[in-house]
């Protein structure tokens, strides 16, 4: 029997990210920025969707695990990790599914229980594997294909947070977790994505 994508996204634990064209619009700014002693080192920066970080406090209010998996590496990946709490990050991974592995045996879950939002070919070894493949919109032909959802926003403008409600909508908490972001004397909202741009304090 052919599972639908809402069947395939009930059975979610864990959400997993790619980040350049998923979490970002694929942009990547190198800024030289010259030093005191006359040479210049480079900056990378990335920009981030705000509904995306909402997302993240979404999806935990809905009992979902969260994380990174991406090839790059950059500090500010690391800070956006720090901002929104991510249980998992793996930066440099060349080979995706290892990272999965890595996460299923540190948290139990099985691959039907991992959800994976993905735009390019080195998203599909893990896309074709996990319990819930999800492309962005800008994603290329292969990956969409690959995909059991595609998202109605491009990365960096929203995907995550599609990806993030579908599987919550499917799980028929939604609403709630909405209403619990908003509720005033709810004590975990106003812990998650405070947005102090990776201040660990």
């Amino acid at each position: 029997m052919t599972l639908s994508a809402e069947d395939r996204a009930r059975r979610i634990k864990i959400i997993l990210f790619d980040v350049d064209g998923v979490l970002t619009d694929g942009g990547i700014w190198i800024l030289p920025i010259p030093a005191a002693d006359g040479t210049t080192h480079a900056v990378e920066v990335k920009g981030y969707s705000a509904h995306d970080g909402t997302s993240i406090s979404l999806a935990r209010l809905g009992g979902l695990k969260c994380g990174i998996i991406t090839k790059r590496i950059s500090e500010t990946v690391a800070m956006r990790a720090r901002d929104l709490k991510l249980e998992f990050v793996y930066q440099g991974a060349a080979y995706k599914m290892q990272a999965v592995r890595e996460i299923m045996e540190k948290s139990g879950a099985s691959l039907d229980e991992i959800a994976y939002v993905g735009d390019d070919v080195i998203d599909l070894p893990v896309m074709r594997e996990c319990g819930f493949a999800v492309a962005v919109a800008n994603a290329r032909q292969q990956v969409k294909a690959a995909a059991h959802y595609v998202t109605p926003n491009r990365g960096g403008e929203g995907a995550g947070r599609d990806a993030v409600e579908f599987i919550l909508a499917a799980k028929g908490v939604l609403d709630q977790c909405i209403e619990s972001y908003i509720d005033e004397s709810n004590p975990i909202s106003p812990s998650m994505d405070i947005g102090k741009g990776g201040d660990l304090k």
